[in-house]
């Protein structure tokens, strides 16, 4: 793994797990309905980490360009994750705003 990517891989792939749990745990809350743009955003965030941490393991020359998607889907993710009341939500946005934040500054960095 190429050391100036680690810290980004790894928020981007505990991005991803976060992303699927939530995703499954709202498929479990009773009004799933209600849950649909999370559940949406949830798995293309969860999508777009695991991309984005494949193509930084490989040393992709388009990474940075990935990462900046990753941080917007991210951003996406966690805002619709906010407006949520369960604590997977949470615990998901949480984590979508620090790979953001990871991705951000990995893509400005090494832009």
């Amino acid at each position: 793994m190429d050391n100036k990517y680690k810290d980004c891989i790894e928020a981007c792939n505990e991005c991803a797990v976060e992303c699927e749990q939530c995703a499954s745990a709202c498929l479990q809350e009773n009004d799933v309905k209600a849950m649909a743009r999370c559940i949406t955003l949830d798995r293309d965030c969860a999508k777009i980490c695991a991309t984005a941490a494949a193509l930084m393991a490989s040393g992709s020359e388009f990474a940075e360009d990935i990462c900046h998607h990753c941080a917007e889907i991210c951003r996406a993710c966690a805002e619709e994750c906010r407006k949520q009341k369960a604590d997977h939500c949470q615990r998901c946005a949480d984590a979508c705003e620090r790979c953001a934040e990871a991705c951000e500054k990995m893509a400005t960095v090494h832009a």
